[in-house]
């Protein structure tokens, strides 16, 4: 592999010895890895030397949670919440599953745009109904190789009706639209098992960056033999659990109306509160919750950007680090969030949480925001070891910015910038394990030009069935507005609610 020398070069590490506290020196890149982080360091051999001057150095974005089947989705719905919304982006009847090259062609332009922005490291909790198929997982997963960028790759499970993992759902839902809604048997919890145990064998560390990991989509959505199973396959191969849990505050009614408790109380109570544990969202949780995560040492992926398109609220961030759990951020799909810029999502992370009361020292501040984008979300991923800071040891994964760009004049504070300034503009390179994957802002993979002429010839005959099957499902819109609407109005102990969040401490109560 080819070796290269970053010479003279602002560095923002994101280590333990120098945090978000830019330095001036040298990175040396050997086989991958970064083999030597100083100053004057004399090139190897045939070393490919890069002027690192007005030059910011920084570790990869780490998107901690998205989906790539939404991609095609983008800039499509508005005004929904969640459980309308989830009726045209993931329709409840539906038509055969995208075409094979389709789906490639969708998780490269996830993968495109992610790298484009920085992003080096994401999490795809990949949904692809109605079966679990190892070719159509390994489409997903050589695109990705083939693009050059790190990610963990599910395949997202639930075997409890949707209709049963909703409150009132069957009271609201007339008898003749659930008729319509029969799936089958559900999955059982071996055949999804042997079915990971396969992904595991052919394509887990495909291309030494591309793995698999565990996704059982959401407590109340799978069985506990189900999740219990999956726990034990993740904590075996030591890849994250990665689920949704208490995302709307339909779901923080789902836990009490199903189970007399909170979801994480839950999981709590079925040993699902590990180390392995990453859960995307964690916005209507209590106090209570938020003890028993910081204690089992969970990691929780926040959607700063999405929760607030759908409307699900302000996930409770200063709690939730004071506790002790760990942050990653995470752009949701491209259909909840319309980008896969995580600098978007570092912005509204450093911003919407500084309503959270006049108690300012308490607000999220951008150091913390770049950690979460950065170490925090490579540790959601159990990447940590591997990526998200600049060590001596660890892969070469990241980006060099021109600080002679509008973000970064005049230059006050790195993370400051980076936070509440930049947007990708000022990247000029991006690396993946070493490898050059951006230059000059452009991709060297791929021929992005192709790849979007073709997108244009195949995507709007796709959309247009697409189209149909929306209108499909929309027979089903005025039960799910019910449910979202008797929600609203059902009694929680909201007293375990309040806190850092005052979205949750005026509640519409009944009567």
């Amino acid at each position: 592999m080819s070796k290269i020398l970053i010479h003279n070069a602002t560095i923002l590490a994101v280590d333990n010895a120098h945090g978000t506290t830019p330095f001036a020196g040298d990175l040396l890149i050997e086989d991958g890895l970064i083999a030597a982080i100083g100053t004057n360091l004399v090139p190897p051999d045939g070393a490919r030397i890069i002027n690192g001057r007005d030059r910011l150095v920084m570790p990869g974005l780490v998107n901690a949670h998205t989906h790539s089947s939404e991609t095609f989705f983008r800039g499509r719905y508005e005004g929904m919440p969640l459980e309308i919304w989830l009726l045209y982006a993931y329709p409840l009847l539906m038509n055969d599953p995208i075409g094979k090259r389709l789906l490639y062609l969708r998780s490269l332009l996830l993968a495109m745009e992610s790298l484009r922005n920085g992003v080096t490291t994401l999490c795809d909790d990949f949904f692809d109904p109605p079966a679990h198929d190892l070719d159509r997982l390994g489409t997903v997963f050589r695109a990705y190789e083939d693009v050059g960028i790190r990610a963990n790759v599910s395949s997202a499970a639930m075997n409890i009706h949707t209709l049963d993992a909703l409150p009132f759902a069957r009271t609201v839902m007339a008898a003749e639209l659930q008729s319509l809604l029969d799936f089958g048997p559900p999955m059982t919890a071996e055949a999804y098992v042997d079915f990971c145990k396969s992904a595991f064998d052919s394509l887990h560390g495909r291309a030494g960056r591309v793995n698999f990991m565990i996704a059982p989509s959401a407590p109340q959505r799978c069985t506990p033999e189900l999740m219990a199973a999956c726990m034990e396959l993740a904590i075996e191969k030591h890849v994250p659990f990665h689920t949704h849990v208490l995302e709307t505050r339909t779901q923080a009614i789902t836990g009490h109306a199903l189970y007399g408790k909170s979801l994480i109380a839950y999981m709590r109570d079925l040993g699902l509160l590990r180390r392995n544990t990453t859960i995307a969202h964690s916005v209507w949780v209590s106090d209570e919750d938020i003890l028993l995560m910081g204690q089992a040492g969970v990691s929780v992926a926040h959607n700063a950007v999405s929760n607030q398109k759908l409307g699900a609220g302000i996930a409770p961030l200063r709690r939730l680090l004071d506790a002790g759990v760990t942050l990653g951020l995470g752009t949701d799909g491209v259909s909840s969030n319309d980008t896969a810029r995580i600098f978007d999502v570092m912005r509204i992370a450093g911003l919407i949480h500084s309503v959270s009361g006049p108690e300012y020292d308490k607000w999220v501040t951008a150091d913390e925001v770049l950690r979460m984008a950065t170490i925090g979300g490579a540790k959601t991923a159990m990447l940590e070891h591997i990526t998200g800071s600049l060590e001596i040891g660890k892969a070469a994964d990241l980006m060099i910015l021109n600080l002679r760009s509008y973000p970064f004049l005049p230059f006050n504070d790195a993370a400051k910038h980076l936070v509440y300034a930049e947007n990708g503009s000022s990247i000029e390179t991006v690396m993946v394990a070493g490898q050059v994957v951006v230059e000059n802002g452009r991709l060297t993979t791929v021929d992005e030009t192709a790849v979007f002429a073709e997108l244009a010839e195949l995507v709007p005959a796709w959309l247009e069935e697409h189209a149909e099957l929306e209108r499909r499902n929309s027979v089903f819109a005025p039960a799910m507005a019910e449910i979202h609407r008797r929600a609203a109005l059902a009694e929680l102990p909201l007293h375990r609610y309040q806190g850092d969040l005052p979205f949750h401490g005026t509640p519409v109560r009944r009567g």
